[in-house]
């Protein structure tokens, strides 16, 4: 007698966390074990949220922003860690990304139909004055973080994202999933693959109908995240201004609708997909042409494609 096996198919769950819309999936035989799986994913990012958050007094971000300018705060060896990769990326990105950046001031910008010009770049650059990575005071010894000057925030709004996906693929791979992809609102990885043996396809968003896809890729084993600026913009004597601020000067960006990231950490490619946006077109593909195991695909404002050296796209007819 034979025993047939029981199909592989993807079980899938959606849910709300750390303000984004996460879908987690994994290829199995066996629901109940692969729903303990994506269970394991999503509580290890509900973990990562609180220990993040800066809607939460006690978190260890609002500790540190709370003591700013005051004294240095002792942090788990994970946030420490986190801050010291993200200085990293400071650095590399001479300060396109920066995680002080919620130390601009919000009323600078509001990016709705009442702002019809822009701020005048003595005022910006005063907005941005307590963004600076470089006071980020970190203590190996002790694990603290101390930002020198009060009134400085930092948020990992531009990271956390990607560290909590990979943690998540992470954490269900230790529970037995051989195959899967954590989606975090369109910044991705993936692992192993589909259940007939092909890659996983990812799309890439039409940066003109975000509804859409305008190229395709087959991965895995790899991330991707897309920073893109068709959402939220706002045009002034008809010149089109981004949502993203640069934190170097405290102006809106403009000539990029979108920069998708291609590496084998999500983290990496959340934090790299809105820098290069900032640097524009050829000092981003510059950059990311002197690093190992990243790609970028940029599209500007003219809808021109703009790729890294080794990175082949399929555009569908």
């Amino acid at each position: 007698m034979v025993i047939a096996e029981a199909e592989k198919y993807i079980l899938k769950k959606q849910c709300k966390l750390m303000g984004n819309h996460f879908v987690l999936s994994v290829v199995t035989d066996d629901e109940q074990q692969g729903n303990a799986q994506i269970d394991a994913g999503i509580n290890e990012i509900r973990r990562i949220e609180q220990l993040l958050t800066t809607f939460s007094d006690d978190s260890e971000t609002n500790r540190v922003n709370q003591n700013a300018g005051i004294v240095p705060v002792k942090v788990s060896r994970e946030t420490f860690d986190l801050v010291q990769r993200s200085i990293r990326i400071s650095a590399l990105t001479q300060g396109a990304f920066d995680i002080t950046y919620g130390s601009i001031d919000k009323r600078l910008w509001n990016f709705d139909q009442n702002m019809t010009s822009l701020p005048d770049k003595a005022t910006a650059r005063k907005m941005t004055r307590l963004i600076n990575y470089r006071n980020i005071i970190l203590d190996q010894q002790q694990c603290t973080v101390f930002l020198k000057e009060a009134g400085m925030r930092m948020g990992f709004g531009g990271i956390g994202k990607g560290y909590a996906a990979d943690r998540a693929r992470q954490i269900m791979k230790q529970a037995g999933a051989e195959s899967g992809v954590v989606n975090a609102s369109g910044d991705l990885t993936t692992w192993g693959l589909r259940p007939d043996g092909s890659q996983w396809t990812v799309g890439i968003v039409d940066p003109n109908a975000k509804h859409e896809v305008f190229s395709y890729m087959n991965i895995s084993d790899m991330a991707v995240a897309t920073s893109g600026n068709y959402e939220k913009y706002v045009v002034i004597g008809g010149k089109k201004y981004s949502h993203t601020i640069d934190p170097r000067t405290g102006l809106p960006i403009s000539g990029i609708k979108s920069v998708t990231i291609i590496t084998t950490h999500a983290e990496i490619a959340d934090a790299m997909a809105t820098p290069v946006t900032i640097m524009g077109i050829a000092a981003g593909l510059d950059m990311i042409n002197q690093m190992k195991n990243i790609e970028a695909i940029i599209i500007d404002d003219n809808d021109n494609l703009y790729t890294s050296k080794n990175i082949k796209v399929n555009i569908p007819i």
